[in-house]
């Protein structure tokens, strides 16, 4: 564990796969100190489109659900507190951060400078593919119940960290994003993300 360093976990819930024209639908953060939990955080965010019928099928989330959600600004105002200088924390973290600084841009005209940790990154160093966060659960005998529901996924990706963090040295995995070769790198990632490319072990 990172001692007295302040934590935040988060885990979005998209429209679609791309940042640049789709919205974040469903936010959950857990902001943490140590091994505990001192904050959370977890919205609908209003949204005026359509979702595909694979959206709903892995969410569970219908646009009607999304009618009395906070709005996309008082929703990431209210993030931007829960993170403040903290270090982020997500499973596939290159997905949540490009989503985050796409959405800021747009919102606010800047991105986010906080350095993080991705859990995807560690789990492809040290365990045999798959890497879901349901199959990592499995291996570190983690719950999880109601996949791709954004508070559910928060807390099993801590839980996943805590575990991780007894087995690694995380602080080498600050800043560092493993990405498959064959795919190439992301469209997008923090200038000061260190790229590694990597691929897929198996037994």
């Amino acid at each position: 564990m990172l001692v007295n360093k302040s934590i935040t976990v988060f885990d979005f819930e998209t429209s679609g796969l791309n940042p640049e024209k789709d919205q974040v639908i469903e936010i959950a953060a857990i902001r943490c100190m140590g091994d505990e939990v001192i904050s959370e955080f977890s919205t609908l965010i209003k949204f005026d489109g359509n979702l595909s019928p694979k959206v709903i099928e892995l969410t569970g989330i219908k646009v009607e659900n999304l009618t009395h959600g906070l709005t996309e600004d008082t929703a990431f105002r209210i993030l931007n507190r829960i993170i403040g200088d903290s270090l982020l924390v997500a499973h596939n973290a290159a997905f949540d951060l490009s989503f985050l600084h796409h959405t800021l841009m747009r919102l606010a005209n800047r991105s986010i400078q906080n350095s993080f940790i991705d859990t995807l990154t560690v789990c492809r160093d040290k365990l045999y593919y798959p890497h879901t966060l349901n199959d990592v659960c499995a291996h570190y005998a983690v719950t999880l119940d109601g996949a791709h529901r954004a508070m559910n996924d928060v807390y099993a990706c801590w839980e996943v960290f805590k575990r991780i963090t007894q087995e690694v040295n995380i602080e080498s995995y600050i800043n560092k994003l493993s990405y498959l070769k064959k795919y190439g790198p992301p469209k997008w990632v923090p200038s000061y993300a260190k790229l590694v490319a990597t691929e897929n072990k198996y037994k």
